[in-house]
């Protein structure tokens, strides 16, 4: 239970906020805290493949980062991530000034939603493209060695090493595919922020290989470059939860408290499978999670045309890591797995 001392910490100050705000809004503080856990329970259930891949990432990072992670990252997530980003986007999207989005979520929350749905496509093809790629990039390493799927990870691996920038391609003609099926007026957005989530994961892996030509990955997963690249992680995974959040309750002050207090005990379980080797003791742990990056990836780009609801994307992303996990179950005890 240390590994998630801090979070019951952060839970006890968060609602102890949630009481303040009822008792200032002059709402029910039955419904306020009720809401706020909901929201923690919700963020947490959706949010555990995201653990998995982060643990895959901090545990190459030294003990400063991982504090860095727990403490910085947190203030990045709640405040960042569940607060700001949304804000900033919908300032984007609209045309309005960044302190008039703020005033209009306190506000009028209704309309700030609004606004903030009629976003998704943007948010959708820059995340969904995103992830996509991390899911790629995993399976087309070229020296990779453990194979979960067996048949379908060893062609990866092939074809990466005869097709430079294969993910790149892969990625670029998902997109042109994506925003075509969408009415004309939305394909521009849709294209432009899909190629910028191409053109940042491009930027995080070249800075990295720039840092060390030998060892790109290795910096990716360490230091200063390794915690940026598990902020934009978090943001892709995030935005969908805060629009999901909206369908439980429009105030924006609930949402942050709520969603942030899942953040932080999926940060707590991030640095619990680090500790515990969780991730060396079970082989296709790591597998699972970045086919349910993949899965979510996908599930963000078909939400542009078709509405996927939340629980089918946290299903899904369950799924893939319950099967993994009695994999490499399967596999410590000699029994034949789809390697």
């Amino acid at each position: 239970m240390r590994h998630f001392r801090l979070s019951f910490l952060f839970t006890a100050v968060c609602l102890g906020l949630a009481f303040w705000w009822g008792l200032d809004s002059g709402k029910s503080l039955y419904s306020v805290m009720a809401l706020v856990i909901i929201l923690s329970i919700l963020e947490v259930s959706l949010s555990f493949d995201n653990a998995v891949v982060n643990a895959s990432v901090l545990k190459d990072m030294d003990e400063k980062w991982q504090r860095y992670f727990l403490t910085w990252g947190i203030l990045i997530a709640v405040f960042g991530m569940r607060l700001v980003f949304p804000i900033a986007i919908v300032a984007v999207t609209s045309g309005l000034a960044m302190n008039s989005v703020v005033s209009l979520s306190l506000e009028d929350p209704e309309q700030y939603s609004t606004y903030l749905a009629e976003s998704h496509i943007q948010v959708a093809a820059f995340g969904g493209i995103f992830l996509f790629l991390i899911f790629l990039n995993y399976f087309f390493q070229k020296d990779k060695t453990v194979h979960w799927l067996g048949p379908l990870e060893r062609g990866l691996a092939r074809v990466s090493t005869k097709v430079e920038s294969i993910s790149i391609i892969i990625a670029l003609l998902l997109i042109l595919v994506a925003q075509s099926m969408l009415p004309e007026s939305d394909r521009g957005p849709a294209l432009l922020y899909g190629l910028s989530g191409i053109v940042l994961y491009v930027i995080v892996d070249s800075l990295s290989k720039m840092l060390s030509p030998q060892a790109g990955e290795a910096v990716k997963r360490n230091g200063f470059m390794g915690f940026i690249y598990l902020q934009i992680l978090d943001a892709s995974f995030s935005f969908d939860g805060v629009l999901g959040a909206f369908a439980i309750t429009n105030d924006i002050i609930i949402i942050m408290l709520g969603l942030g207090i899942g953040a932080m005990f999926v940060r707590s379980m991030t640095i619990f499978l680090v500790r515990q080797g969780t991730l060396e003791e079970y082989v296709f742990l790591e597998h699972g999670a970045h086919y349910a990056i993949g899965a979510l990836g996908v599930i963000m780009l078909l939400s542009m045309t078709i509405h996927v609801p939340e629980i089918v994307t946290g299903l899904i992303g369950v799924a893939f890591i319950a099967w993994s996990l009695v994999s490499s179950i399967r596999h410590d005890k000699g029994v034949e797995t789809n390697d």
